[in-house]
C-alpha cells in the first residue's frame, strides 16, 4: 500500500464535533493497533475522549493517523492513543507535527506531556520531546514519561 500525505485530510475536532463515522473509525483503528496488534487488554473508550481534541488523518473514509489531546493541568496538554497505520510511511511524524501546531495555535499550554512506549522514545526525541521519568510498566508495555516545552 502506498501512502501519500497529499491524499490525507487532517482534522482536529472536539468530541461533540466528530461525526458518527469518524468516531467509529477512531475506535476501530485504536482497537486494531492497541488491542489486536499490541495485545493491550483494557477498555479503550475510558471516558477521557469526551474532553479531548481528537487529531487525525483520513483518506477514503478511513483513519490512518490519530492521537487525542486533553488538559492535564492549566498550562499542560497530555497526548495519548498515538498511532499511525500502516507503519513506516512517515505518518507518525506528520501526525505529531500537525498536532503540535494545533495545540500551539488553539490552546494556552506551555508544554505537552505523554506516556511514551519505550520503543518509540527515540522517535519522540527527534521531535523535541525529552524524557522526564524512569521506565515503568503500563498495560504490559514499558513506558517513559516525556515532555515538549512550547
Amino acid at each position: 500500500m502506498s501512502m501519500k500525505s497529499d491524499d490525507l485530510v487532517w482534522k482536529a475536532k472536539k468530541f461533540d464535533e466528530l461525526t458518527t463515522h469518524e468516531l467509529y473509525e477512531i475506535l476501530r483503528v485504536r482497537a486494531e493497533v492497541f488491542v489486536k496488534e499490541q495485545g493491550i487488554n483494557c477498555v479503550d473508550p475510558d471516558g477521557t475522549d469526551y474532553s479531548c481534541i481528537h487529531i487525525f488523518a483520513m483518506r477514503e473514509d478511513k483513519v490512518y493517523a490519530y492521537l487525542r489531546a486533553y488538559n492535564a493541568c492549566e498550562d499542560t496538554i497530555k497526548v495519548g492513543r498515538i498511532l499511525a497505520v500502516p507503519h513506516g510511511y512517515g505518518l507518525g511524524t506528520e501526525l505529531m507535527k500537525y498536532a503540535i501546531g494545533v495545540i500551539r495555535d488553539t490552546t494556552r499550554c506551555r508544554k505537552i506531556i505523554m506516556d511514551a512506549q519505550k520503543q518509540a522514545v527515540a522517535f519522540y526525541e527527534k521531535l523535541g520531546f525529552v524524557i522526564t521519568s524512569d521506565e515503568y510498566l503500563e498495560e504490559g508495555i514499558w513506558h517513559m514519561d516525556m515532555c515538549l516545552e512550547l
